[in-house]
């Protein structure tokens, strides 16, 4: 019995010496083409980079991100599958009835890669200048004022619906096929009000065809500049930052997931990779396994309180 914890103590550091060698799995839970397959990709360069191994990033799109997710929770914990994370790990425990994984509990959380910031738009209709003004509106017209997202449950359904409970104004949802669709709904005055992606925001807040009144994030936007956050415009507990990270299966060896987050810290200080994720509208983040557990608990706490709040139907 001796001899064998002796040769298991040696041979944790010495595995870890070693790793990576063979190409290191990537996974990302959504299709191409958008903006968490551009960050991850972006990360997955980085770390082979500095870890002078490949890693290949494997697109396993499906059922709001639960079906790449719950491939990387399956994997060998042995460092060589890893997965991104966006907001939606912390909004499908409660969204999604037969969730075959707890994020807490089957994941091991590396670190923070990107920090992402939402605006809320309006229709230039609408007679409101601020935040406030749009309450107000709103609350003197109840029911008849109405909001689009992406789809039922996405980050910007939720964002909106956390501006109902907090201002506790009545709004209705209306839910598209995407972001895309959403925007459309937006400028063509279908809808009066939206939350949405910095980059996808700019060209119609350019064109006047929609009004930014607000960052939901903890800081203003280069983008930006003259939109102020929600805090300054008066809704403290309005804040709904995107936070992105990377994790592996439970059970994955702290020596390697160390060696992992160092090699992230070292490249998001590079300006080459703020560089590259300022152009798809987030900023380089870094953070300790820990502290990006931590988030994670809390986020899902959060969103789980807004979807019950909400009456939001769970999905099988």
């Amino acid at each position: 019995m001796i001899s064998f914890f002796l040769i298991a103590s040696i041979a944790s550091p010495l595995c870890a010496q070693s790793y990576p060698n063979k190409p290191i799995r990537f996974i990302l839970p959504y299709a191409p083409g958008g903006a968490v397959d551009t960050i991850g990709r972006i990360v997955a360069q980085k770390l082979a980079d500095g870890l002078g191994q490949a890693v290949v990033a494997e697109n396993r799109p499906g059922a709001g991100s639960t079906i790449g997710t719950e491939i990387a929770v399956k994997a060998s914990p042995d460092g060589y599958t890893i997965v991104i994370g966006s907001a939606s790990i912390t909004i499908s425990p409660s969204l999604y009835r037969k969730l075959r994984y707890d994020a807490t509990r089957d994941l091991a959380p590396i670190s923070m890669v990107a920090l992402g910031n939402q605006v809320f738009l309006v229709h230039p209709s609408l007679p409101v200048n601020d935040v406030k003004e749009l309450v107000a509106y709103a609350k003197a017209n109840p029911g008849k004022l109405n909001f689009g997202s992406g789809g039922m449950g996405n980050p910007g359904h939720l964002a909106l619906e956390l501006l109902k409970s907090t201002a506790q104004i009545d709004i209705v949802h209306v839910p598209y096929k995407g972001a895309g669709p959403a925007m459309i709904g937006l400028v063509g005055g279908e809808v009066s009000m939206l939350a949405s992606s910095i980059p996808a925001a700019i060209p119609h807040i350019q064109s006047g065809k929609a009004k930014a009144l607000a960052l939901l994030g903890d800081e203003r936007s280069a983008l930006l500049g003259n939109v102020p956050t929600s805090k300054e415009a008066g809704m403290d507990n309005w804040v709904v930052a995107s936070r992105y990270g990377f994790l592996a299966p439970a059970g994955t060896p702290r020596e390697i997931i160390d060696r992992l987050n160092a090699v992230w810290t070292k490249s998001a200080a590079m300006p080459d990779t703020r560089e590259k994720l300022k152009n798809v509208g987030v900023e380089p983040l870094t953070s300790t396994p820990e502290q990006y557990g931590e988030f994670l608990k809390t986020e899902i706490a959060r969103w789980g309180k807004v979807i019950r709040e909400a009456n939001i139907k769970s999905f099988d």
